[in-house]
């Protein structure tokens, strides 16, 4: 798939039609009398009893007397960038809902007509990407090429498909069956990219974890058969980094809740309880395709919670790698356990910042919703930086406190620390205290736990329920924090 841009200055209706019989025409407001066929838009229009302003609220779909199916909306865009990827996804839907070869799109703004090119094409990109499908049907041919008309081309192409890219990576993996991606089938899924892609590739045991004294993770694992839980290191080199990157990933490939079991509707789609590590295979695969100046070591806690007869349970005492002992009061907060010794093991590399992607609290869905999601950060500098980043590319966060009085809810009458509390007040907050006592050689640390890595109608520019939430965030916060460092 590629992005062509015209080099025709005047932007008409057998210009564009000449690349695609699918076209998106994004406009603004003052740009309407520009647009081809203005004047058999307006008199649909007017007989639908609307004018180009109702555009802004939903886009129009249309076929031009010689069979082109157009799709135009208004843009503001002095609007959020959530806001504009929203109505460019809804735009775009119909498009590829006919599974064109190519599309053309027709840029007619005054102001900031490269933003509105460059969103319009993520949009139409990342919607366009196959994700995984059992089914028979035939879905018909892909995607191509997409053209720009009304914008000079600029050098944010690659960028955008690495991101696209990433983003797939993500969806693809969280959508996979669960008895089709196992702890062992997931290694063996990374060590294949990591052998087309060059990354290193290790991976800790189980037995090997339980040797070097893990024990939150082991207590989760040692519930499952086959025992092929592992904590799966992938690692990123650039001969010109200065900085490293530690990203940590949640990867319970299914989580039943253990012996305190989910009931059938709360544990259908558990095999998403992954998601975490694959946004940060995601962000690793999109790093690595542009090639940024940065290392990066990819930490990935893959395991499953089970029920069983060697499945840890509620009142356990286990000691986690760090030499902590912590009370287990929940078996359904197990992604807190296979994050406390991954991040105890990333953090002894001492990175310059620390990320680690769950989808680990219900409280946190319960605060926000799934329209977006929460971050909690050790550094309050780096918590604006990730909201900022947010903003910026449409993927909204919001920062809560990391208030160490919260940590007297955690006390444990028999251990160092409880795993948390039977109440489900603030436990989002209680979940990041507890994993903030792992971290070692006060490595500056965010936590992202995912509430809207899943909502149905889509959400910004992803149509998929699944939609990758976290890879966008996160290459947009990477692209200023190299660029301000740099400058020091």
């Amino acid at each position: 798939m590629r992005i062509e841009w015209s080099q025709n200055p005047e932007v008409n209706s057998t210009v564009l039609s000449a690349f695609a019989q699918h076209i998106l025409l994004v406009f603004e407001e003052k740009s309407f009398s520009a647009l081809p066929f203005a004047e058999v838009l307006s008199a649909k229009l007017a007989r639908a009893g609307l004018t180009a302003a109702d555009l802004a609220q939903k886009p129009l779909t249309l076929e031009w007397p010689d069979g082109q199916l157009v799709s135009l909306v208004q843009v503001d865009a002095s609007s959020s960038n959530f806001a504009i990827n929203s109505l460019l996804r809804t735009a775009v839907k119909p498009l590829l809902e006919e599974c064109p070869a190519r599309i053309a799109i027709g840029i007619y703004a005054k102001k900031q007509a490269d933003k509105l090119a460059r969103q319009a094409a993520y949009v139409t990109l990342i919607n366009a990407q196959a994700l995984p499908v059992l089914k028979k049907k035939h879905t018909g041919q892909k995607l191509r090429e997409i053209g720009l008309f009304g914008v000079d081309a600029m050098d944010w192409t690659d960028e955008i498909m690495a991101t696209v890219a990433g983003n797939t990576v993500c969806r693809a993996l969280t959508m996979t069956p669960p008895n089709m991606l196992t702890p062992a089938l997931y290694q063996q899924c990374l060590q294949s990219m990591a052998s087309e892609k060059g990354w290193q590739y290790y991976v800790f045991s189980v037995e090997t974890l339980r040797e070097m004294g893990a024990g939150a993770f082991v207590a989760v694992a040692q519930g499952s058969e086959p025992q092929d839980a592992a904590i799966v290191k992938l690692s990123y080199r650039h001969p010109q980094a200065r900085k490293t990157l530690a990203l940590v990933g949640k990867g319970i490939c299914f989580d039943t809740g253990g012996h305190n079991l989910k009931s059938a509707k709360y544990m259908q789609g558990m095999h998403q309880d992954m998601n975490g590590s694959a946004v940060a295979v995601g962000v690793l695969q999109a790093i690595s395709a542009q090639q940024l100046p940065v290392n990066v070591d990819c930490w990935l806690a893959l395991a499953q919670n089970h029920i069983g007869p060697n499945a840890y349970k509620q009142n356990d005492v286990v000691t986690a790698l760090n030499g902590m002992t912590i009370e287990i009061v929940h078996t359904d907060a197990e992604g807190r356990m296979v994050l406390a010794d991954t991040l105890t093991m990333a953090s002894r590399s001492q990175p310059d910042v620390m990320l680690d992607y769950a989808t680990l609290t219900g409280s946190m869905q319960i605060a926000l919703g799934s329209r977006m999601s929460g971050i909690i950060a050790n550094q309050a500098s780096l918590a604006q930086q990730m909201t900022e980043a947010g903003t910026e590319c449409g993927e909204r966060v919001v920062a809560f406190p990391y208030a160490e009085d919260y940590d007297s809810e955690l006390d444990s009458d028999i251990a160092d620390i409880k795993q948390c509390t039977l109440d489900s007040d603030a436990d989002h907050i209680l979940a990041a205290r507890f994993l903030g006592k792992f971290i070692e050689h006060n490595v500056d640390w965010c936590h992202v736990d995912l509430s809207s890595y899943t909502h149905k109608e889509g959400l910004g520019a992803v149509a998929s329920e699944v939609n990758g939430f976290g890879v966008a965030l996160t290459l947009q916060w990477l692209k200023r924090y190299l660029t301000s460092k740099s400058k020091r």
